[in-house]
């Protein structure tokens, strides 16, 4: 534990590339094979199964501070962080332990067959031969918080350097359902593409977005200068769905989600056009709800994500299919080095084939000739209940991550109003005495009714600007929130709105965030909840 912790303070403590991967190839080399599957197991969210719920936790380093509850939870939300709260609290002992990583996790993970009592005297014994930071580490395992500020691609990028493997190979065997208890270093480095495990997706290809740097998108003309020549490439839609990859492998078939979740059973309606591929397919696409040969907005998806059961309602008020735009794998050759336009033809040959194209649809390519028509024709996205439009490099290969040149979103302008900021809460970590995460609010006649919070968007001199504001201008603490003097107005991006029966306003907004601080402008002229309702219609 001790070498893990000091690498996840070293990392904390830098913000430079080169020197995050230095560090990381450092804790390769130096820790056993089994420590380094359990690091990186962490590191791509593999993290253990919380054991000890929250209430229990929180009881117990109560009692081994030995401090006041009313003053634990005071020192928490100055904090921010309940892992940090409990290791600064707890004495300082003189006690060491030299269990390794895989050591401490095997051992939360063994916790699920203990009783309350046990828990307790092991989770005790086990604060007490950890020194402060590596306490810090263990809490923040055994609570399920643990985060790093590493990207997984530096993470392969480290371990493709000590390996002497391509960072592509590496990236693609870390994919998928494995575990540290059942997938070996060895097989790690020395597997063979033949021997992949078969459910393993390959690593998604993502976009770029057009814009990077503002909420207003380019013109036409400002496309086609960065892009050049509209007939190299191809455009659809860009669809607002769970991206998937679909795979038929060895008679099995399998459904990943982009963040690595294994959801087969969550889609039964996609099961047979699955089971009808030929053998050796692996499609990438998204995953919408569709009735009446149209999809339909992502609240009615989401109304099924995370249900442990679907019942028949469920899967009558929200029937999906999937609508495929790539072809990774065709009887059983990875086909990504392939262009975007041969591997198009495949998937459309495969789509042809179904007796299922009612699941199995196919994302239809846009037809433009030049950068002016395709802008007018993004000018429908929302009337198609899309986000705007994919640009794809025809000649492309399907490549591993985020990179810049062949795959580009072309997103719509958000909607957006302007609202007054009732609530604030602190952040969490650095920004853990900085009042960060912010309730929003609209007229609703002389009444401002709260309808979205939002933590995203603003500079950090301007973050310092309202902490500033609100630590002067509380009216009310309820625990950490404070009701703030109804003043400052700020205008609020979204990308969809929808009727919401748990919400007092009445309305929920998808990917709600600040667009800008409205200086220019006084409470008395933000918005309605009217006009937030008249926006359903549209």
């Amino acid at each position: 534990m001790k070498a893990f912790a000091q690498l996840f303070l070293s990392l904390d403590e830098t913000n430079k590339t080169n020197e995050k991967v230095r560090i990381l190839k450092d804790y390769f080399n130096a820790v056993p094979d089994t420590d380094k599957m359990n690091m990186l197991a962490l590191f791509t969210g593999r993290k253990p199964k919380r054991q000890i719920n929250s209430t229990l936790v929180r009881t117990w380093a109560i009692e081994a501070s030995n401090i006041p509850a009313w003053l634990f939870e005071e020192s928490y939300h100055v904090v921010g962080d309940l892992a940090e709260t409990m290791a600064l609290l707890m004495p300082e002992t003189a006690n060491s332990s030299n269990k390794t990583l895989t050591e401490w996790i095997a051992e939360i993970n063994a916790l699920a067959d203990k009783t309350e009592a046990e828990k307790k005297l092991w989770l005790m014994e086990s604060w007490a031969m950890l020194d402060s930071q590596e306490r810090f580490v263990f809490n923040k395992l055994l609570t399920g918080s643990f985060r790093v500020g590493v990207s997984q691609n530096l993470v392969i990028k480290a371990l493709a350097d000590v390996t002497g493997l391509e960072a592509t190979v590496l990236t693609h065997r870390v994919m998928g359902s494995w575990m540290p208890e059942t997938y070996t270093y060895s097989q790690l480095v020395e597997e063979q593409d033949a021997d992949l495990n078969i459910s393993r997706p390959y690593p998604f290809f993502l976009a770029y977005p057009i814009q990077e740097t503002s909420e207003k998108q380019k013109a036409p003309a400002e496309v086609g200068a960065a892009l050049g020549a509209a007939a190299d490439w191809q455009a659809e839609w860009k669809w607002d769905g769970i991206r998937a990859q679909l795979i038929k492998r060895g008679g099995e078939i399998f459904i990943w989600s982009r963040g690595e979740d294994l959801a087969t059973e969550k889609f039964p309606e996609l099961h047979p056009f699955l089971n009808a591929l030929p053998d050796g397919a692996v499609i990438d696409g998204e995953i919408l709800s569709f009735q009446n040969g149209q999809p339909m907005p992502f609240n009615v998806l989401q109304t099924r994500i995370g249900r442990k059961n679907l019942s028949k309602k469920i899967l009558e008020e929200s029937p999906v299919a999937v609508i495929a735009y790539d072809c990774l794998e065709y009887k059983g050759e990875d086909i990504r080095y392939k262009t975007q336009t041969e591997r198009r033809v495949i998937l459309e040959q495969l789509q042809a084939a179904t007796p299922y194209s009612e699941v199995f649809r196919i994302s239809a390519l846009i037809k433009f000739d030049n950068w002016d028509e395709l802008g007018s024709i993004r000018e429908q996205s929302r009337a198609m209940i899309a986000e705007g439009i994919m640009l794809k490099r025809k000649s492309a290969a399907y490549q591993v991550g985020r990179r810049r040149g062949d795959w580009w979103k072309w997103k719509i302008d958000p909607l957006s109003v302007d609202a007054v900021m009732i609530y604030a809460q602190k952040g969490h970590g650095r920004r853990a005495d900085l009042y960060t995460d912010y309730t929003f609010a609209v007229w609703d006649g002389d009444k401002l009714v709260p309808f979205a919070k939002a933590y995203s968007g603003l500079t950090d001199a301007e973050i310092n600007k309202v902490d500033y504001f609100i630590k002067r201008n509380t009216i009310e603490k309820f625990g950490p929130v404070r009701t703030v003097k109804p003043e400052l107005v700020f205008e609020i991006g979204f990308e969809g709105i929808n009727k919401s029966s748990r919400h007092k306003s009445g309305i929920a907004l998808r990917f709600p965030r600040i667009l800008r601080w409205r200086h220019d402008k006084p409470k008395e002229e933000a918005d309605t909840l009217e006009s937030l309702k008249a926006l359903l219609g549209e």
